[in-house]
Order: C-alpha cells, then structure tokens, then sequence
C-alpha cells in the first residue's frame, strides 16, 4: 500500500458477516481515483475476494458482465497471483448498498471505454497476491514453519509433505495482518496469456443465469409506459377507463415521462396501454426533421467552428497546394438496440428501496434514486444482474429507464417490473448522434498532404453530465473530434484546423460503442483512401509512408495485410480495402473483402489485426473483435435512425436491421504480439471496419460513398 493512502493495511481486510468462515480480501482505489469520483458516494472500496471453508473461490467483481467476457478475464488476473484452481472459482456481481459498499468510487464501480481490464490489472492481482501471502502465513503457522518453507499449488499450501487447502486456513489468514507483496514476473504467470473457459458460460448455456427479465417474486406487477411520440412531449389529458376495466390490469398511473399501466403480467399490461386514450402537447420538438436538420448542420460546416488544434495558415496553404480534394460526409442517429431491452425492477419499503437491473454505472443509479426518496445511500440495495448487451445504451448519466421504474412503483405503492419492448427501445431515445464533417484537404507534389482543413458538427455527447468537466474543455466535447485530433496523419501537415460545431438538440444522447470513433475512423481513412488512389499509389503503402514512425500502427496494418494476402489477384469480381484506426489504446487494422452483384454487397471476409498490448485472455480478445466486426458493419449496411415532425420512424428490426448470419463475412482476428501499454477491446473493432468496407466498394465500383449507412444507390443520387 502506498504510505500516504487513506486506506491503511488494517482497513484494507475487511471481515464480517460475509465471511461465513472465509477469507475477505477488498481492492484500495487509487488517490487519482477518488479524486475523480462523480459523486459523493464514490470513496475507498471497489471489489472483494472471498473464500470460503469449503475451498471456493467467490470473486465479487464491481465490473459488470454484458457479454464481453471480463468476469473471466478479471478472475485470470485474480488466480494468477492466488495461484488457485480455475474450477473452484465462482464470480458474482456486486450489489450496491449493502455495507461497505456505498464507499466504492463510482469512477471504479462503471463498466465503460473498453478500460476494464486496463484498470483492474494491477488491482486484482494485488488482491490476490495480498490473499495468498496471508493464506501461507496462516497456514505456516500451522505446520510451525516459516512462510519461506511453503508454497502454493492449485488453492493449497504446501510445506515439504504437509498440505493444507486454501478454505481450511482462510479464517484464521483474515486475522493477519495484510503483508505488501510482489507481483509475480510474466515469466511465471500460468493463467496471464491463455484462454481458459468463460465461467460465465455454463449458467448461460444452462439456463441459470438471471437477466433483469428474469427477476419474478410475489406481488410483483409488470408495467409498460405509453410515452409521448415527441421528445420533450407532455401528456395533455388521458382517459384511462377501457384500460383498467381489462382483466389482468392493476393500475393505471401518471409519471413525469407519460401514463405507466401495471398488469399481473406483461400481456395485460401492454394491452392496457393500447386501450389508453391519451391527447399529447408534443413541445417545441416536432419541429425536428432529419431533411432540415441535416440542411442546418451543412450549412453550420460551412462556417468556422471552434478548434481543437491549429497550426499555419491553412486558408492560404489549401491555395497553394498542388492538388485539393473537398469532401463532405454525413452520419445518422444510431439506436443501440442491445437484444435485452431495458428493464427494472423496484421494490420500496419502509426504510429501504430494492432495484434490480443491468447497469454500467449501478452507483450512479444508486445515488439518484437515493435522493429522489430521501433515503441515504445505503438504504438502496442495487442488485446488478447480467445485461443482455448494452453498447452504451445502458451507460445512461441520469434519469433514465431506472428512475422511470422508481418513480411508477412509488406513484403505485407497488413493487414492479418495467419492461422495455423493442418499440420503445428503439424509439425511446439516446442514441449515437447525427454528425456532419466537411474536410479540405491541399496535396503536394509528392502527392501527400501539406494542408487540412476539418470541421465536424455534431451534438455533444457528455454536456451536462457528470463527465463533462473532464471531456468537454473550452467548448470542445472531445469525444467529437478524438480520432482526428491528435491524428498521427495529421502531425506531419504544416498547416491545419480541427473545428467543432456543437449544436444543441433535445434528442437525447449517449455514447454508442467506440463513441466518437464511430464517425471520425470512417472520415479520416477513407480520405487517406482517396489520397492514396490520387497519388496512384497502394492503399497500404501510402499508409505506411504517413505510419512511418508510428510503430504500433505500423504493426497492426503489418499483419493484417500478411495474413490478407494484401496485394494478391482476389477471386474474379472480388475487391479488398484496408482501414487502420486506435481507439481506446488499441490499434486495429482490418482489410475487407467484397463482391458487388446487381446493386447488392456481400462481404466475403474481414481479416483483422489488434496491437492491445498484453492480451490478458487471447480468446476474449478476438470474440471482442469479431462482435465489433459484425456491430460495426450493421451499422455501416443499414444503420440509420431518421425524424420527422419529431418522431422516430423506426421501430423494430424489421426497418432497424441487423445483420444476419447469412450476410455475416468469414472474419479471421490476429493479435500483434505486444510489448506496449495495454488497450481496451471491446470498442476498438468497431471503427475501421466501416472505412475498408467503403474503400473495398471504391475498389469495386471506382466511385466513393460518403454517407452512412453505405448505400450503392446513393452513387447514383445527387448530392
């Protein structure tokens, strides 16, 4: 433990109830991080390790399950400095409220921006190391030996022929004092670098596993809320006779975001909410049309924005230049449509309040709800259940899906289950916002670029959240320009401006996965696309020239183009284009193959290339590259969330698609053995994707698409 942490050795044991017999190991939380906390309940603690007499391992991990893998690969860490047996490991997930809990930081109880593992990895193994040291103190005791004289194996305790396990000595390891340790060497690590089986994968496949729509106990009422088709819409006067008059329905009751109905199950509940008769004040935003909204973002990138980086004179240089290209790209709303959609259940006593959900940020929610019944903290128990998906829809900042369930059990008295379909998830806001980038870019002789001129319009993602102090600076919301500013392709240029129009809009926002990588991956390589094909040069070559002291970029476009067989004859009607991105402190190269056959594409394959660092479980790293593949590229053939008079004219899956296994590429990952700082996986496969799937339709049809979703029709259409 560092000298000056508030957390002294003694506090960093903690015992108790919970121990039933074992050992309980908490996690300290850096100084830097509690100073960053969001809220005043963000403290000292963020996870415990227990184990208990029968020689389990109970991991309770703060970082929530969503699909991703990092209950498996938080626990690797954990065993690997524990040095105990894989099978013996159970994870749960933490509930927020009860004891010591509530002094977590929320800054380390939020699962967001891929740094999972990032963050945990030398946390965890300290927990488990610290654990181990005191099991062998404890357990030398025993054989009257000196810690020197043991070793561990496997969750035992070993001294010449002496052999204790892990389970038989916790109790009395959890009244030692907690020693420092030293973190074992890669060179012994047995668990760091493999691929072990996903511990939560048995539950999953057997049916065990609870989800938020699973949680079902007496008394327990579904409700469904009629919400206004307007964002920002109020409910002018409701008629709520032919609803409560349906068998099945309970109560009908009227929260700040429409008319709630509660039924004894979902189907009478939501024909409840069918027999509303409800007038709505629609408010100021039915005036919001994707046609004319797009208009006013053009003509906003038309003018100067604010910059975010600036160097030269960039008027005067784009006059200079040899050769200049404009190019103006446009980006729709994106729904996240996580295949679970939102749900929460809330129970209120007394003295206590009960929630159960899938959450990445559970303190968060905790706090509001806190506040919102004048409880303390810790009189509400959040209990965080695996998240069918989330890709940031279920990362919302405030007053969201949670608070709407708090507010119809309060307003009914009773304890309900709120339950999002599909419709309303998709037409129920926060998504990926609408952005606009109009580049100018001035080429060389050599045919590489001397000048840059970029602006970007966009809503902000983190404006008025509790992250903003550290995202939006001086009227830049970086999340909006990050993957442009501070380019590498960029450094180079002599003269330059990265220029951001924020715009204000009341459809609600939040990240989507890869935030605003999303959008400025796709900008920034299908423009190095088109200034390769202009100096007639290859795609990849050009890329190295501008790369050329950018090793880690260098390594992943490396190997993707290797194992691609880049530069190789393609199957007759077959085309390939490459794309290159960091985010997250990954980098990704990825080169897509595809075909175009009567207005249709099909992708054939996608081979992918990661720099991550240290891959900490190889095999959840590839997984995570694979689903961001196949997200990225739905997204890139028919993505698009539109408005008109202020209503969302998507609704289901059927006019929001997915993509189908039929339509899914042969998709081959491969990870550049890393010495470099460690980075994120589960955003970083998203952005390039995009990008070498339109420069591989270039290849094909020698003709550049600049508007997503990637449309060969729009090759067509005028501008």
């Amino acid at each position: 433990m560092k000298k000056n942490s508030p957390i002294n050795r003694r506090d960093f044991l903690r015992t108790g109830s919970l121990l039933s017999g074992g050992l309980l190991i908490g996690f300290a939380v850096p100084a830097k991080v509690v100073q960053r906390a969001l809220a005043p309940v963000a403290t000292e603690l963020n996870a415990f390790l227990r184990i208990s007499t029968d020689n389990r391992i109970h991991i309770i991990l703060l970082k929530v399950e969503m699909g991703q893998g990092i209950w498996t690969t938080l626990s690797m860490l954990i065993a690997e400095e524990l040095d105990c047996d894989w099978q013996t490991i159970q994870v749960e997930p933490r509930s927020s409220g009860k004891g010591t809990d509530f002094a977590q930081s929320l800054a380390i109880q939020s699962t967001g921006g891929s740094d999972s593992t990032r963050s945990e990895f030398d946390r965890c193994r300290q927990a488990g190391a610290t654990a181990r040291a005191m099991l062998v103190r404890a357990a030398a005791n025993r054989f009257g030996v000196q810690p020197s004289d043991c070793r561990t194996e496997n969750g035992y305790v070993i001294a010449g022929r002496k052999r204790i396990s892990y389970g038989e000595v916790a109790r009395e390891a959890s009244a030692l004092p907690v020693p420092s340790v030293t973190l074992r060497e890669p060179k012994d690590w047995k668990y760091i670098g493999t691929s072990p089986k996903r511990l939560d994968s048995p539950d999953k496949i057997n049916g065990k596993a609870k989800y938020g729509l699973d949680v079902q106990f007496p008394g327990l009422l579904t409700a469904v809320v009629a919400r206004p088709p307007v964002f920002g819409g109020q409910v002018k006067s409701v008629d709520a006779t032919r609803a409560r008059a349906l068998p099945g329905v309970r109560a009908v009751v009227r929260i700040p975001t429409g008319v709630a109905v509660l039924g004894d199950h979902f189907w009478a509940a939501s024909r409840g909410r069918d027999a509303l008769k409800i007038e709505w004040e629609p408010g100021a935003l039915v005036a919001v049309d994707s046609t004319t909204q797009l208009a006013e973002y053009r003509a906003l990138a038309d003018t100067t924005g604010i910059a975010s980086q600036q160097k030269g004179d960039v008027v005067t240089a784009l006059a200079k230049a040899t050769g200049r290209i404009e190019a103006e790209f446009r980006f729709p709303y994106l729904a996240h449509a996580p295949m679970e959609p939102l749900n929460c259940t809330v129970r209120i006593l007394n003295d206590r309040c009960q929630l159960w959900t899938g959450t990445q940020s559970p303190l968060l929610h905790q706090a509001e709800v806190a506040a919102f019944l004048g409880f303390k903290p810790e009189q509400v128990e959040l209990n965080t259940l695996f998240l069918g998906g989330s890709f940031g829809r279920r990362g919302s900042f405030q007053d969201d899906w949670v608070m709407e369930a708090v507010h119809i059990a309060k307003a009914s008295g009773k304890p309900i289950k709120l339950v999002w379909t599909r419709e309303d998830d998709i037409r129920g806001g926060y998504y990926r916002p609408v952005y606009v980038h109009r580049a100018r870019i001035g080429i060389g002789p050599d045919g590489f670029p001397v000048a840059w001129q970029h602006r970007i319009v966009g809503q902000s993602l983190f404006e008025n959240t509790p992250l903003a102090s550290e995202i939006v600076q001086n009227g830049i919301d970086y999340s909006s320009v990050g993957g442009i500013h501070g380019s590498p392709y960029l450094a180079r240029i002599p003269d330059q401006a990265v220029e951001l129009h924020t715009t204000v809009c009341g459809v609600p926002v939040l990240p989507w996965r890869s935030v605003g990588h999303t959008h400025t991956a796709f900008v920034m390589e299908t423009l190095i696309d088109e200034l390769a094909s202009l100096a007639s040069q290859d795609p990849v070559d050009y890329r190295r020239a501008l790369l050329n002291d950018q090793p880690r970029y260098l390594a992943a476009l490396t190997l993707a183009a290797e194992k691609a067989n880049w530069g190789m004859p393609l199957p007759p009607g077959h085309f390939g284009g490459v794309a290159v991105h960091a985010a997250m402190g990954s980098y990704v190269a990825q080169i897509v193959e595809v075909s175009v056959d009567r207005q249709q594409i099909r992708i054939h394959r996608v081979v992918c290339a990661i720099d991550c660092g240290l891959a900490v479980n190889p095999d959840g790293v590839r997984a995570q590259m694979e689903s961001g593949i196949v997200y990225g590229l739905t997204a890139a053939l028919y993505g698009e969330i539109t408005l008109k008079e202020g209503q969302v004219q998507q609704s289901n899956f059927h006019d929001y698609r997915m993509l189908r296994i039929n339509e899914t590429p042969v998709i081959d990952v491969y990870l550049v053995p890393g010495t470099g700082p460690m980075g994120g996986a589960g955003e970083p496969g998203v952005p390039p994707v995009a990008p070498a799937l339109a420069n591989a339709l270039f290849a094909a049809t020698g003709k550049r698409l600049r508007r997503l979703p990637l449309r060969l029709v729009d090759l067509t259409k005028p501008d």
